[in-house]
């Protein structure tokens, strides 16, 4: 037979469990990176040195924001989802590996709900905050969780309405 407190134990633990799973891990920073890759308007491949000659590669989409998505079936938004892929491109071109000798700044990491990347609030080397450029530039808008709102019916809501303007 089994000790009488077995039981009580082992469901104890069982709560327990799942408390402590659901506190997802967070890097406050700050941590330099080298940009590899433009992913899309709110995701960088970036590179870290997490040790002497150890390099981690790795995704990470910009804190607090959204983009136009390039894979939509809307020709406008794809549009969108082009301009702000290039100016992200264009803030981050001195911290590119291949183009640059500047690093981006990576705060508050911790990982996205979509597997494979990690989602930190990013500087440029002189503290601009790529997700206040890419919002004041147009290029974005605040989010933070829950149902995306549609680009097509906003981007095409200000084409009619400047449309009308001129006619």
């Amino acid at each position: 037979m089994f000790p009488r407190w077995l039981p009580t134990t082992l469901f104890a633990l069982a709560l327990a469990l799942p408390g402590a799973s659901l506190a997802a891990p967070r890097l406050n920073g700050p941590v330099e990176a080298r940009v590899v890759e433009v992913v899309d308007g709110d995701t960088l491949a970036v590179r870290v040195t997490v040790w002497l000659d150890q390099e981690v590669v790795t995704r990470v989409r910009l804190e607090g924001i959204d983009t136009p998505e390039s894979r939509s079936t809307c020709a406008t938004e794809k549009t969108m989802a082009r301009a702000a892929k290039d100016k992200l491109a264009g803030l981050v071109r001195d911290a590119m590996v291949d183009q640059g000798k500047g690093t981006i700044t990576l705060y508050n990491v911790v990982y996205d709900k979509y597997g494979g990347r990690v989602r930190a609030q990013v500087r440029l080397a002189d503290g601009t905050d790529l997700s206040e450029a890419l919002i004041r530039a147009g290029a974005a808008r605040a989010y933070n969780g829950g149902k995306r709102q549609p680009w097509c019916g906003v981007a095409d809501a200000g084409t009619s309405a400047a449309q009308d303007e001129e006619g």
